[in-house]
């Protein structure tokens, strides 16, 4: 596929998105909408939006300069508004995200999947290595001091994101008789999410340290090794 041919299909990921605006000015037209039908017209319009950003990523390591291009060490220090990968004691991989799970009752944030790869990819590019589990526990523990938000609903949670981004790099598959998952929450100032991929063997203690006698923000910085 050519540069232009590239092109193109940027701009039509483009077009799609600011359409898709227009549902949402639709709906603001007409008063008060319908919650199912709001929330459904916002997911759609994140979905044309994280797939033309997502578009643009691809081309920025396809047409790459090399270095200062895209992916290469920037100038200024970069901004940590991603997240961070590393490794808690007991072989246990962790990944903090600056951000909590978006909302998606109705399909799976791709831009999700795409950033946790990626940071698994700078992870490994700093080399260290990643582990496999042939069984695993994922844990996703959730901390936030805002009230009232919808995303509270467990179910509603885009936390299948996290187990598409890691499925046959970190474990064999994401079927029930190979990950078993865990949704927890906790207030904090700080809106962060921590995920922690471990073998299943040592869910009891994980747990154990989880629920010890300290805060459970030093369980993640280290602070029980």
């Amino acid at each position: 596929m050519s540069f232009r041919q590239d092109a193109a299909r940027l701009q039509k990921l483009a077009n799609n998105a600011f359409c898709q605006t227009g549902v949402l000015a639709a709906l603001a037209d007409g008063g008060t909408p319908d919650p199912d039908k709001l929330q459904r017209a916002l997911e759609q319009t994140a979905a044309q939006f994280e797939g033309a950003a997502l578009e643009v990523r691809k081309l920025c390591e396809r047409y790459s300069t090399g270095t200062g291009g895209y992916g290469s060490r920037p100038v200024l220090p970069p901004m940590e508004i991603a997240g961070s990968v590393d490794m808690l004691g007991y072989h246990w991989l962790h990944i903090a995200l600056n951000t909590l799970l978006p909302h998606c009752r109705f399909q799976s944030p791709e831009w999700l999947s795409d950033t946790i790869r990626r940071l698994l990819d700078e992870y490994e590019a700093q080399g260290c290595q990643l582990p496999f589990f042939n069984q695993a526990l994922l844990v996703i523990d959730e901390f936030t001091g805002i009230s009232g938000r919808h995303i509270f609903d467990q179910d509603n949670k885009g936390y299948k994101a996290v187990s598409n981004a890691i499925k046959g790099r970190l474990i064999p598959d994401d079927d029930q008789h190979t990950l078993a998952v865990a949704l927890l929450s906790g207030r904090s100032e700080v809106d962060v999410c921590h995920i922690t991929l471990l073998d299943l063997s040592d869910a009891a203690d994980f747990f154990a340290f989880h629920s010890g006698d300290y805060e459970v923000k030093h369980f993640y910085d280290g602070g029980w090794g």
